[in-house]
C-alpha cells in the first residue's frame, strides 16, 4: 500500500494515524516532491475509477490562474486536466491511497481509509 501525501495536510495525517492504529505495512509517497508523471496519474486515476477533474483541487491558488474551474468536463478534455496535474501535483486530492489488490481511494474519510485497508488485507 502507498499513499501520497501532503505532511502539511491534516486529512494526510488522520489517514497516517489510522493506517499506523491499524498496523498497516505503506509507503509514504510525498507527492510535492516525487510528482506523479501523466501515465502514473491515468494509472491511478484508473484504479481509482475517477476522472482527473474529480482529484482535482479547484480551490488552489494555481487553479485560478489556470482557470481549470471553467474547463470542460469530458472525454475530450481529459488529458488537459492530467496534464496540469502533472505539472501542477499541488492540484492533486490528497490523500490518495493505492491499495494492494490494484484499487485505490481519496482517502479523505475515516471509511475511505478503512476501505483501502479492507483492500490491503
Amino acid at each position: 500500500m502507498e499513499i501520497w501525501l501532503n505532511p502539511a495536510c491534516s486529512k494526510c495525517r488522520s489517514a497516517i494515524g489510522i493506517l499506523d492504529e491499524a498496523g498497516a505495512e505503506y509507503t509514504v509517497r510525498r507527492y510535492l516532491e516525487d510528482p506523479p508523471g501523466a501515465e502514473e496519474l491515468r494509472a491511478v486515476l484508473d484504479r481509482l475509477g475517477l476522472e482527473p477533474w474529480d482529484i482535482t483541487r479547484t480551490q488552489e491558488p494555481v487553479a485560478g490562474e489556470l482557470g481549470v474551474r471553467d474547463w470542460p468536463r469530458e472525454p475530450a478534455a481529459r488529458e488537459r486536466w492530467i496534464e496540469a496535474l502533472a505539472e501542477h501535483p499541488k492540484l492533486i486530492q490528497r490523500p490518495i491511497i493505492t491499495a494492494d489488490d490494484g484499487t485505490a481511494v481519496v482517502g479523505r474519510s475515516e471509511e475511505a481509509v478503512r476501505e483501502a485497508l479492507d483492500h490491503s488485507s
